[in-house]
């Protein structure tokens, strides 16, 4: 049975040293961005379009479209809503194309769009992105959007979660020290992830602006049945047979 790699990039920084054209890139922002993707999708959206600056989202909230940004964890003052999976509700998003831009998960979709494919994971929709991934039989390279181009606990600790998930399944192999030292993150803390999470800077930057009442739902497994895939400068549902 042909085997594929795996590797993980903890920091968009880092991206051109494992950039691979042949590889399916996974971008994960568990805390907020590609938890709120996903849940979009479930909620019902029809497109989302990530911008890298403030300067993009305010122009198209100008020309009328609806737009979801945030920095530093807050809303912009010109935007329609925020970055938590909250606002991302059926009300705000069914059957809508939203402008989306954040600090650190948007422009981070962007950068692997000569890849093979770019697929946004989180917890929400982990089995189904699994199962999807297992269908691409190619190699992997899972993306952590970090902070601000610096390392971050919870985006490494779903990349060992997806790795391992992905090994289990002899598919896969993997000789990248950031896999491996993921795989033992997770195994490790996955069974009280959340004492992990508590302890990461994210955290405590959503707590001191009262935005931590979503930290459990972006740590729940498969709420979300989607696999958002960014196709020509949008974000949609990938068809999944």
């Amino acid at each position: 049975m042909e085997q594929y790699s795996i590797e993980v990039c903890y920091s968009p920084d880092l991206f051109p040293l494992y950039e691979n054209k042949e590889a399916v890139v996974v971008v994960v922002d568990i805390l907020r961005a590609t938890s709120s993707i996903c849940t979009a999708f479930e909620n019902g959206a029809h497109a989302i379009i990530p911008v890298k600056t403030r300067r993009e989202a305010m122009n198209a909230k100008e020309n009328g479209s609806i737009v979801a940004a945030e920095r530093n964890g807050l809303i912009l003052d010109f935007a329609d809503f925020g970055n938590s999976p909250s606002n991302f509700t059926k009300e705000n998003v069914l059957g809508k194309e939203i402008v989306y831009s954040t600090t650190n998960g948007t422009k981070t979709v962007q950068m692997a769009e000569e890849c093979k494919a770019v697929a946004i994971g989180s917890f929400c929709n982990f089995t189904v992105l699994l199962q999807w991934l297992i269908a691409q039989k190619s190699p992997i390279t899972i993306l952590c959007a970090g902070w601000k181009g610096k390392y971050n606990i919870e985006d490494s600790v779903f990349a060992g979660a997806l790795t391992d998930a992905l090994l289990t399944t002899q598919q896969y192999t993997t000789m990248c020290d950031s896999a491996i030292a993921a795989v033992d993150m997770w195994n490790t803390h996955k069974h009280n992830l959340r004492a992990l999470i508590n302890k990461c800077a994210q955290h405590e930057r959503l707590r001191s602006n009262n935005l931590d009442d979503c930290i459990d739902y972006c740590l729940t497994f498969d709420t979300c049945s989607k696999v958002p895939v960014y196709v020509a400068g949008k974000i949609v549902p990938a068809k999944i047979n």
